[in-house]
Order: structure tokens, then C-alpha cells, then sequence
């Protein structure tokens, strides 16, 4: 398989993410090149309007919880962002299959994501976003199986996002601007 110029990981939080952001990093080692991980995001839908409109201080607070998710995922899977490979964060407002396509724009990236659950009644219900990269992505994709260890805990645990603690605001990302326009991390 040729080298990339670029690996772009999904990162959502969940274990399977984790574990793609591992492969991730050890295939940018690997092949000596950038790793850049990917959240997207999307405001809660409390009501119909927030999705394409929302107010700008509960967006605020919603990109914050995104970019605590990023952060979070290198701290639970390195114990912080590696320094042997250029990383590069970065926060998309935006569905995660189209953000994670767009992301991975060039041919020669390699795209790394978590595969999700096998068993039957989840694969209907998740996996949606690995299928639509599969299926659009103009570069080649790396599917990761979740870690073993997550088959040995209880269905209703083992795709639960981990919660960020109470934050104070941030001043790290630029102001929200509503626009669907990726924002990278310092």
C-alpha cells in the first residue's frame, strides 16, 4: 500500500475512536507524515431551529464540549497529543460523514475510523458515518474494529461519550460566527 500524504482520523470520543486514533497516529509514524484528527459536530437539536440557527451562547458552549471531546480523546489515548508526529486538531461544525470526506479532501490522505458495533441491532442504529465515508471518500479508508476489551462490557456502556467536566469559557477557538466553516485547534 503506497504512503499517504496524510492521515485524517475521526474522532468522536467512543472507544472504537480511540482506537482508530491509535492506528491513526502509528500509520502517520509510520509513513513519517501529519496526523490531523477530526470532530464534527452538530448544536443539540433541543428545538427544530437550533440546528441551522442557534443562539450564540449555547453554541459556544456546545463547541467547547466538542473541543473538550478532542482534547480528551489524545489524553484518554496517549495521555496527551504526541509530540513525535505533527497533529493538528480540528473542530468541523457540520454532519461527521460529509465533515470527515471533506476533511480527507486529497487522494493520497488515508482515512482512519472506529467500525463501530457488529453486532446486528447496532449496526442499524450506528456505523452510518463509516458506511457514508466508505462509500464517498476520494481517498483510501482504513476501518478499525473496536478494541476487544469493549465486548466484555455491557451493551448499554460500551458507545457512551465521556462527559466534560464543568468548564470555564474558553477563549481558544474564535468567536462563533455560525457559519459551517472547520476551525482549527491551537
Amino acid at each position: 500500500m503506497p504512503d499517504a500524504r496524510r492521515v485524517v482520523v475521526g474522532v468522536s470520543g467512543t472507544p472504537s475512536s480511540l482506537q482508530a486514533l491509535r492506528v491513526g497516529l502509528a500509520e502517520a509514524q509510520r509513513g513519517g507524515v501529519p496526523l490531523l484528527a477530526v470532530l464534527a459536530w452538530l448544536p443539540v437539536a433541543v428545538q427544530g431551529g437550533h440546528r441551522h440557527v442557534p443562539c450564540p451562547p449555547p453554541l459556544r458552549e456546545w463547541e467547547h464540549e466538542a473541543e473538550w471531546r478532542l482534547r480528551n480523546a489524545f489524553d484518554e489515548a496517549f495521555g496527551g497529543v504526541p509530540s513525535g508526529v505533527p497533529v493538528e486538531l480540528l473542530l468541523i461544525r457540520g454532519p461527521a460523514g460529509a465533515a470527515l470526506v471533506n476533511a480527507a479532501d486529497r487522494e493520497d490522505d488515508l482515512l482512519v475510523l472506529g467500525s463501530g458495533p457488529r453486532e446486528w441491532p447496532a449496526r442499524l442504529l450506528h456505523g452510518a458515518t463509516t458506511r457514508y465515508c466508505v462509500s464517498r471518500a476520494g481517498c483510501r479508508v482504513l476501518t478499525v474494529p473496536p478494541p476487544a476489551l469493549l465486548r466484555q462490557l455491557p451493551r448499554r456502556l460500551r458507545h457512551r461519550l465521556p462527559t466534560p467536566p464543568e468548564l470555564p469559557p474558553s477563549t481558544s477557538l474564535a468567536a462563533a460566527d455560525g457559519r459551517d466553516e472547520p476551525q482549527s485547534l491551537p
